[in-house]
């Protein structure tokens, strides 16, 4: 049990590791993401300097690097709901560590949001609607994508508290969100000064 655990966890970090709007940027584009715009590899950026779909499917391939390894825990490894949780929480943990320090990419990463967001989507559905709606809503109001950001994955282990998740996971959510902020925290100064990027993107790039 232990060591499929183990594979698991360093098979979410080098899944998590992989660099897609990088990728995306260099075969869309011809050019390296974290040279333009905000210099994230994350969804927003490609959305913003790529084109609106590039940005979706960034975004979709950076939760899958959440998602697999974490739906695989069950399969691989049984135990009490409290245990699976747990396990699962630590595999994610591991996928959005990747993400953040991949080791593809000279430990230059993104911001965690969208691998976070798989992780959830693997274990509480619910949960990450009601922190999608709180994203949403913050990004409408205030046109912010990283105040959305934030907000939305500090909203996350209260969702997971009201949904009755175990107090392993939750400390693993705040884990996850506190990490999320802190990679945020260029963007914080911005918007303390006044002078963060509001929400605007490209029209998709036709070569």
């Amino acid at each position: 049990m232990w060591a499929i655990f183990i594979g698991l966890v360093i098979g979410g970090y080098l899944l998590g590791s992989i660099p897609f709007g990088k990728i995306v940027g260099r075969r869309v584009r011809g050019v390296d993401i974290t040279e333009v715009g905000s210099g994230n590899i994350g969804a927003a950026n490609v959305a913003r300097e790529v084109g609106l779909t590039w940005g979706i499917v960034t975004l979709l391939a950076d939760a899958l690097k959440g998602f697999i390894p974490v739906a695989a825990v069950p399969c691989l490894l049984g135990g009490s709901a409290e245990v699976d949780e747990a396990l699962r929480g630590l595999v994610g943990l591991a996928a959005v560590l990747g993400h953040l320090f991949p080791v593809y990419n000279h430990k230059r990463g993104g911001k965690g949001v969208a691998t976070c967001l798989g992780v959830f989507l693997a274990i509480s559905p619910i949960s990450c609607a009601f922190s999608g709606a709180v994203f949403i809503i913050m990004v409408a109001i205030r046109r912010y994508v990283s105040l959305g950001s934030m907000v939305a994955a500090l909203s996350m282990p209260a969702w997971l508290f009201i949904g009755d998740h175990s107090g392993f996971l939750i400390v693993t959510s705040m884990a996850m969100s506190l990490l999320i902020v802190l990679r945020h925290r260029d963007n914080i100064r911005r918007l303390a000064k006044g002078n963060e990027r509001r929400w605007q993107i490209r029209k998709d790039y036709k070569s």
